[in-house]
């Protein structure tokens, strides 16, 4: 009796092992099951960007989507506000692991972003040999002290638009100095039927930095020296630079509204033809060459003027790629990266989209040229291109320097006085000494 009782233990034991055994085999089939399935799915790289960039940048990211249907692209749009996109990145950042694979960044940012921590350093994934086919500007502007954070994909840099006609009819050649451009524009005010004879960006915001850094260099000075942190604003090539922009509205050069002018302002006072130069980015060209314009092809770009002893700068703009130091993902996300900032996407992006490439080779490349003959000039413009300092500090530097340049050229403090004010609270801010 005991052992069958015994026996139909051990079957239903030998029945319930079985069930046992088989239940594991099914779990660990799903499970096996499920991570094949989940392997097969792409991997989402995603970043912020303008609203309006993303439109334009989607034909690229469909075509690296077609070519590795491993990784998708989601490309979130932001504001059209550079400095909008900028806080919500810094925010998300702020806020913990970052949602954004990779940062598409103004060349700005990268100082700050760097400083924080928050970027990964891409120097073991690029050599020397690949970045020199970029502009040397472009990829300085990368740089944050020992790391490399930033690839370039579109360039920009001020430069000084003139009209052609304009100088034929007074016969005068292009300006190179300060005091050339002084000289032609009174000449061609009096002598020929255009109001102002220079325009430029002296609204308090970022615009009216980069037009002082290219005046600034232009007069042999300099703003922050990056790996000191010198500040160059109280020097005399600084006060120099400031009392330029306060003279020429003083002396009817500029109009007085120019203090309120973006860069929109400026490229509406020229395409009407009521400026004889003006200092705006690479865009305004296609702008004031389009049908209906009054100076359509009468007029031509070049470096900005300088001191007669000093060479020409133009300020460093441009947007490139870096890499979230929090990705679960950087392999993926620099296969992405390396597409768009390859020859051949970079070089269907800025012919389309009229933008300047940040690989040196295109600005003389026969297609590119057939499409935007002025690139090849531009190309002396990109040589001169000189970056903002790249300071962890820089929004804060940038703000007290907007205050009082605007303060200077609205007769609210003396060019010496405002450059001396900057001067000592960017050094607070940047805990150096006087």
């Amino acid at each position: 009796m005991r052992n069958r009782s015994f026996l139909r233990w051990l079957n239903l034991s030998r029945k319930r092992l079985s069930l046992i055994l088989l239940a594991l085999v099914v779990t660990a089939g799903a499970l096996l099951f499920g991570a094949y399935v989940r392997a097969q799915q792409p991997v989402t790289i995603s970043f912020l960007l303008r609203a309006v960039e993303a439109d334009q940048m989607q034909g690229l990211a469909d075509q690296f989507m077609a070519e590795n249907p491993d990784i998708r692209i989601e490309m979130v749009r932001g504001p059209n506000a550079a400095d909008a996109v900028e806080n919500l990145y810094t925010t998300s950042f702020l806020l913990g692991d970052s949602p954004y694979d990779i940062l598409f960044s103004d060349v700005v940012w990268i100082p700050k972003f760097a400083a924080a921590g928050w970027l990964t350093d891409l120097s073991d994934r690029v050599s020397e040999a690949d970045l020199a086919d970029f502009l040397e500007a472009d990829v300085a502007a990368g740089v944050y002290q020992d790391g490399f954070y930033r690839m370039p994909f579109r360039s920009d840099m001020g430069m000084l638009y003139y009209r052609t006609d304009l100088l034929d009819q007074v016969g005068l050649q292009p300006p190179e100095t300060f005091g050339e451009l002084i000289a032609a524009s009174e000449t061609m005010q009096d002598q020929t039927d255009v109001n102002w004879g220079f325009v430029w960006q002296g609204l308090q915001y970022e615009g009216l930095v980069t037009n002082f850094v290219e005046l600034v260099a232009g007069y042999g000075g300099f703003w922050i020296d990056p790996d000191t942190l010198e500040v160059g604003l109280d020097q005399p090539a600084a006060i120099q630079a400031t009392e330029f922009m306060k003279g020429v509205i003083a002396q009817g050069i500029s109009p007085p509204g120019v203090t309120n002018y973006i860069e929109e302002d400026a490229l509406r006072q020229f395409e009407n033809g009521n400026a004889a130069f003006m200092r705006n980015w690479p865009y305004a060209w296609a702008e004031a060459n389009r049908d209906g314009s009054p100076v359509a092809g009468n007029i031509a770009l070049k470096p900005m003027v300088h001191s007669a002893d000093e060479q020409p700068a133009a300020c460093l703009g441009g947007w490139g790629f870096g890499i979230s130091a929090t990705t679960p993902h950087p392999e993926e996300a620099w296969r992405v990266v390396e597409f768009f900032t390859s020859p051949g996407p970079m070089k269907d992006f800025i012919t389309e989209f009229a933008y300047v490439p940040s690989r040196r080779a295109l600005f003389t490349d026969p297609e590119v040229l057939a499409v935007f003959p002025q690139y090849e000039q531009l190309l002396e413009v990109a040589e001169t291109a000189v970056p903002r300092p790249p300071v962890g500090q820089y929004a804060q530097v940038s703000d007290i320097l907007q205050r009082y340049l605007s303060a200077a050229i609205t007769d609210q403090m003396t060019p010496e006085a405002a450059m001396q004010a900057a001067a000592g609270e960017s050094r607070r801010v940047l805990g150096v000494d006087g």
